[in-house]
């Protein structure tokens, strides 16, 4: 441990001193010049047309759609179980031994389910608080502001529903992350998309596409993970803290960058299981403390809470924020900003939740389908609220200046910098509070993308401690990065690089859905026994 922190210190050191160096001729300036060709190049090919519309966009809510209806509204129909599990009322099913064949399937029978339960290294609620951890970030309080900013209100009701929708397809990914994971002889768990996408496609006969399909998706996490899943949390914690203390010199983000990169190498050097010890207590906390603050405002002003909801559905078809193309591009607005927030059908989560200590693939599968509920349809709802109550007095116009940004007060504001003068509208101090929340939500993600990252990275490149601390010191070194640059062009490149791992995954999802289906009946079956029991 040592070791890996001296490791630490002296890669970083001379990553500060350029970075130093180089803020001071104007960081802004030659990272978005050297990232915007990147950042064009890829969002052009991540986000071609089809019929008006992002492909990739028209594929995940199609394809959300389309396990909803498979799957017979498992979003809705089994979120009781859900909480359940995560509860720990079935955990005895994973020790309980069953001799009825009707619970095996694919040759799997009583003796063999109960070694399956020597694998996973982390409960189902510390799996859950892991992926939530990754996927309740700055998405819910910068990314919703950029969405209503320039969609509107309107923006709100899509993104609601393609949280509801994403409910489906994150419980397909996930119960297919557990069911082709990974476990080496020291009880480490590999899993993902890549492992179920190049096991599963195998299964079916189609290696050479599964391999190919795998490698893009691991590459493509990757670039996630340094983009959307590090550089756009310490970009947006960055920002705020500056505003905060006031700090106007032109190395502060460098500096800001550096004391984070510290926080999150001491945390992500200890592997998943610190990781997840730290976001089961520090997840919920954060959570907790945001809603109350939103709920606070609202209910304050419960009054507009009713003028709030008929304005997010109204302008969810009949648009006024300028320059968002209509009711499709108000929809757009809020599908991609819910699908960015909650990463459904991106499989980053599966990642995580493959880590699960459990010998039922689905019961994993059906904790998942929580994230977008808690993600999208409850924090981003709770902070589109704030910022349309707050907007009732016309603090500033829908659609901005096109890209996100609006002007408050003689100032100009983007991502998080809205919902802070939102807070501070009614909540005293709420500066300081909204630095906490979002510095908190920066470093959970950050932490929680770190692991996937560096699982894709070990897919890659093997398991050795030499790739995996390469790993972590690049993934540090964004942390900087992202602290230093613009919030533009570091987020056209988390956008791209997140949006791109829908295609991969997709290709896994679409071949193997039909096991997820066996893997519930045998879960569902299993509780009905035991409760007969």
């Amino acid at each position: 441990m040592k070791k890996y922190l001296l490791s630490l210190f002296t890669f970083l050191i001379p990553i500060f001193v350029f970075a130093q160096e180089t803020v001071e001729k104007g960081i802004d300036q030659q990272i978005d010049e050297a990232f915007k060709p990147f950042s064009d190049a890829i969002s052009s090919i991540v986000f071609f047309p089809v019929f008006g519309a992002p492909f990739v966009l028209i594929l995940l809510v199609g394809s959300a759609l389309f396990f909803t209806l498979y799957f017979g509204f498992p979003n809705f129909r089994y979120f009781l179980i859900s909480i359940n599990i995560v509860r720990g009322k079935y955990d005895d099913l994973d020790h309980h031994e069953s001799g009825n064949p009707e619970l095996s399937i694919d040759g799997d029978i009583k003796d063999t389910i109960k070694d399956e339960n020597k694998d996973g290294e982390v409960t189902h609620f510390q799996a859950l608080a892991t992926a939530v951890s990754g996927t309740v970030g700055n998405g819910n309080i910068a990314g919703v502001a950029l969405a209503i900013a320039l969609g509107g209100p309107g923006a709100t009701f899509w993104m609601i529903i393609c949280g509801l929708l994403g409910m489906s397809t994150k419980f397909v990914e996930c119960t297919l992350g557990v069911q082709y994971r990974d476990v080496d002889e020291n009880g480490t768990v590999y899993g993902g998309p890549m492992y179920y996408i190049s096991k599963g496609l195998k299964e079916k006969g189609f290696m050479v596409l599964g391999k190919i399909a795998a490698v893009l998706f691991a590459i493509f996490c990757i670039g996630g993970s340094f983009g959307g899943g590090n550089a756009a949390q310490s970009n947006q914690a960055t920002i705020v803290i500056k505003d905060l203390l006031g700090l106007q010199s032109s190395s502060a983000g460098a500096i800001i960058g550096l004391v984070l990169a510290l926080l999150v190498g001491v945390i992500i050097i200890g592997g998943i299981k610190r990781i997840a010890s730290v976001t089961e207590k520090v997840v919920p906390f954060m959570a907790i403390l945001y809603l109350v603050a939103c709920l606070y405002i609202i209910l304050t002003n419960f009054t507009l809470i009713d003028d709030a909801f008929s304005l997010i559905v109204s302008e969810a078809f009949n648009p006024k924020a300028i320059g968002v193309g209509g009711v499709i591009g108000v929809l757009l607005v809020g599908f991609k900003r819910a699908a960015f927030s909650n990463e459904a059908g991106a499989g980053s989560a599966s990642i995580a939740h493959s880590a699960v200590k459990t010998k039922y693939s689905a019961s994993e599968g059906l904790v998942a389908l929580l994230e977008p509920f808690i993600d999208t349809v409850v924090i981003c709802t709770m902070t589109a609220l704030v910022i349309i109550i707050f907007n009732f007095g016309g603090a500033f116009e829908y659609g901005g200046d096109g890209l996100g940004g609006v002007m408050i007060d003689g100032v100009s504001y983007e991502g998080a910098g809205i919902t802070s003068q939102a807070f501070a509208q009614y909540i005293p101090f709420s500066d300081i509070f909204l630095t906490i929340a979002v510095v908190l939500f920066a470093v959970s993600t950050m932490i929680s993308w770190s692991y996937y990252g560096l699982q894709s990275w070990k897919f890659l490149f093997g398991r050795g401690k030499a790739a995996d601390l390469t790993y972590k010191l690049l993934f540090l070194l964004f942390v900087v990065i992202g602290a230093a640059a613009s919030m533009k062009s570091i987020w056209d490149f988390s956008d791209a690089m997140i949006f791109a791992m829908v295609f991969p995954n997709m290709i896994g999802l679409f071949f193997l859905f039909p096991v997820v289906k066996k893997q519930l009946k045998r879960y569902l079956d299993a509780i009905k026994a035991h409760k007969a029991a």
